[in-house]
C-alpha cells in the first residue's frame, strides 16, 4: 500500500516511528479494511494492534505486519506501544495530534519511553492526490450511485415517504456492487430541501415537491458523493428559476476547474450568474471538498481556504440556493481534476428532472 510514503516522511523529520489510530489513514497505509486498529510504522516493520476478533482478518490481510493483541486484562493499547518502544529503542512517535482523544494520548505518553511528536494532518495530505487505483475506484463508486439514481426515480411519487425512499435507494447501491457499509445519505423534500444536512423522516411526498437526493457509496472503501434534485408534478415558474439559477452556478464553478486553480476562487465564481438576483444572499460558501476514503477531505472549495489543485484530486462541486420556509436547490457532481480541466464522475444529466 503506502508504507513508502510514510517512511519518506519519518527519514526526512528524522523520527522513529509514527502512531495511527484514524482508521482512514491506517487503511490507507495498509489496506486494513475492518476495525478496532491501531498501527505503529517503522522505516523497516510494521506493528498491527487489534482484538480477538479480528486477528484471523488481520493476518489475511497484513501479511507483512507482526499483528498484535493489544485487549489483554488491565492492557490498553499504551501498554502495548511502550513495549514495543522499549524493545525495538524508539526514541521518537510521530502521532495523529488532530485526531487523538486527550486520554489515549496521556495514556501513551505516560507509558511509553519516547518523545511524541505531531503529525496531524500529514497523512491527510497524502491521501489528496489519488493513485490510478484510487480513482478506479472512485469512478466505479459514482456508477454505482448514478445506477441506483435511475432507479430510485422510478420510487419518488406522492404519498411515499423520504424514510422509505432513503432505505431503497440504499439497497439500490449495495445490489448495483456497492460495499455494505453504506454512510448516511440525505433524501428530502418539500420545505425541507432548504436544510443542507436535512435528514429523511416519516414526511410522504406530496404533489408539486422538489425531492432532494445527496448521497453516494463506497467501493472498496471510497467513496462517491452527488446530489441531484427532482420534482414530483409540474414545477413552478419559482423552482424552474432558483433550478436554473443552480445549474448556472454549477457550471460556472466547474468552468474554472483545473490543476493550478485555487479552491478560494470556487465560491466567487459560482456567484457571478446569481449577481442581480434575489440569490445571492441565500447560498453557502463551502460549495465542495475533496473525496475519498472519507466523504468530507481536504481541500474544501471555500474562501477561507487558499489550495491550489493538484492534478488527480477528485472533489465534488455543489453549489445551492436555500430559501428557509420554502425550499432549495442543490446540484453535485465529483470530478477527477486533470491539468487542463476536469472529468466528470457522474453521468446524470443537470436538466431539471420531472416525475
Amino acid at each position: 500500500m503506502n508504507e513508502s510514503k510514510i517512511r519518506q516522511y519519518l527519514a526526512k523529520q528524522q523520527i522513529d516511528s509514527f502512531f495511527m489510530a484514524k482508521r482512514e489513514n491506517i487503511r490507507f497505509t495498509s489496506g486494513w479494511t475492518g476495525d478496532d486498529s491501531y498501527l505503529l510504522l517503522t522505516q523497516d516493520q510494521g506493528f498491527f494492534l487489534t482484538d480477538p476478533r479480528y486477528t484471523e482478518q488481520a493476518e489475511i490481510e497484513l501479511p507483512d505486519y507482526s499483528i498484535i493483541n493489544w485487549r489483554l486484562p488491565g492492557k490498553t493499547v499504551g501498554d502495548t506501544i511502550a513495549a514495543l518502544t522499549a524493545k525495538l529503542g524508539l526514541k521518537s512517535i510521530a502521532f495523529e495530534d488532530d485526531y487523538l482523544t486527550y486520554g489515549m494520548y496521556f495514556d501513551l505518553n505516560q507509558k511509553a519511553a519516547a518523545t511524541f511528536k505531531r503529525a496531524g494532518g500529514v497523512i491527510d495530505a497524502l491521501r489528496v492526490v489519488k493513485s490510478p487505483q484510487e480513482i478506479q475506484y472512485l469512478k466505479i463508486a459514482c456508477d454505482i450511485a448514478c445506477r441506483a439514481f435511475e432507479r430510485i426515480i422510478k420510487d419518488i411519487r406522492v404519498g411515499v415517504t423520504e424514510k422509505e425512499l432513503a432505505a431503497k435507494l440504499a439497497l439500490y447501491m449495495v445490489e448495483e456492487g456497492a460495499d455494505t457499509q453504506p454512510y448516511g445519505n440525505i433524501l428530502i423534500s418539500g420545505k425541507k430541501t432548504s436544510l443542507l444536512h436535512g435528514i429523511p423522516g416519516k414526511k410522504a411526498i406530496e404533489y408539486g415537491d422538489f425531492v432532494l437526493l445527496d448521497y453516494g457509496c463506497q467501493y472498496n472503501g471510497y467513496l462517491s458523493d452527488m446530489t441531484r434534485t427532482v420534482v414530483v408534478g409540474k414545477p413552478t415558474a419559482k423552482q424552474k428559476e432558483v433550478y436554473d439559477y443552480t445549474k448556472q452556478s454549477l457550471e460556472a464553478a466547474e468552468a474554472i476547474t483545473q490543476a493550478g486553480v485555487s479552491t478560494k476562487r470556487f465560491y466567487p465564481e459560482s456567484l457571478k450568474p446569481l449577481q442581480g438576483t434575489e440569490y445571492g444572499p441565500l447560498t453557502y460558501d463551502k460549495i465542495g471538498h475533496s473525496i475519498g476514503l472519507t466523504v468530507h477531505e481536504e481541500p474544501l472549495l471555500a474562501e477561507t481556504y487558499d489550495e491550489i489543485l493538484q492534478p488527480n484530486t477528485v472533489l465534488t462541486i455543489e453549489p445551492g440556493i436555500y430559501m428557509p420556509n420554502w425550499g432549495g436547490v442543490r446540484i453535485e457532481d465529483q470530478v477527477l481534476v486533470t491539468a487542463t480541466g476536469y472529468e466528470n464522475m457522474i453521468s446524470i444529466p443537470h436538466e431539471l428532472i420531472v416525475l
